[in-house]
């Protein structure tokens, strides 16, 4: 068997842009209002198109995630979430905070009286992560217990 040299060393310093959290288009959620209050009713929206980056190296995380949440008085407007969620694309961001972040930013906005995001990030490395954040209006934030 031949060994092959490979110079390791030329990856040292790669490390490809990456942008901060700021630039996560907050400003750009909108809401619609909810015409049934008082009526639960389960939103859910799934997606399997969500990105971030490695705060480190700069190379793409994966993501499907689920928000899931039973309106108060508003709902939250697709178009302005499909823009919101892609704004995370060049973020250097841990999986467990961009998580977190999306509940926090969609809580203040629509004022939910419950809502749940639940992310599966793809593996690299051979692990994945699966994260679950919840928020109940009664009892403030709350964390799941995975079974």
């Amino acid at each position: 068997m031949t060994k092959v040299n490979v110079d390791h060393s030329k990856y040292e310093n790669i490390r490809f842009d990456i942008q901060e959290e700021d630039v996560i288009l907050t400003h750009i959620l909108e809401t619609i209002p909810y015409e049934y209050p008082g009526k639960p009713t389960w939103v859910e929206i799934p997606t399997n198109e969500f990105t971030s980056v490695c705060p480190w190296s700069g190379l793409p995380d994966f993501a499907d995630i689920t928000v899931s949440y039973i309106p108060n008085e508003k709902l939250i407007e697709m178009k302005s979430l499909k823009f919101y969620l892609t704004s995370f694309r060049n973020v250097g961001i841990y999986q467990e905070h961009a998580t977190n972040r999306i509940l926090e930013d969609l809580v203040k906005v629509c004022d939910p009286i419950y809502m749940k995001i639940e992310a599966y990030w793809n593996a690299r490395g051979g692990l994945g992560t699966r994260i679950v954040v919840e928020y109940d209006k009664e009892q403030g934030r709350v964390l799941r217990d995975i079974e």
